[in-house]
């Protein structure tokens, strides 16, 4: 079978591949901006949020979390349904999640996150 909607038609990505893209958008203009920063850094991004907290976060958050460990890789993994949740329109969810890898990517190398990017959180 061929697919009802064309690839081009906006109806043919789901919500979690167009969370995806965004995603990936913020990561690749964040990479334009500072290589040295964003390169050595691993993302992901899950449906919800783990039962448990990661071992490492000192508090839990909903949206999103880092690890530092020595022993693996710098990692931030964005969490889609609970930053989906909030957001009333897709120009919400794009700024939603500018704001958390911004402010991710800031705790990660303790920096204010408008160092990184001078309209976080605008």
């Amino acid at each position: 079978r061929t697919p009802m909607f064309g690839t081009r038609l906006p109806r043919y990505r789901t919500r979690s591949g167009a969370f995806d893209d965004m995603v990936a958008a913020q990561i690749r203009r964040l990479n334009g901006a500072w290589p040295q920063l964003v390169k050595p850094v691993q993302f992901a991004v899950e449906d919800v949020p783990p039962s448990q907290p990661a071992p490492w976060e000192p508090e839990p958050s909903f949206a999103s979390q880092f690890s530092l460990r020595a022993t693996a890789p710098r990692r931030i993994v964005l969490y889609r349904m609970p930053i989906q949740s909030k957001s009333r329109s897709r120009m919400d969810l794009e700024l939603a999640i500018r704001d958390e890898v911004v402010l991710r990517l800031a705790e990660l190398y303790g920096r204010r996150p408008d160092e990184i990017d001078p309209d976080w959180s605008l």
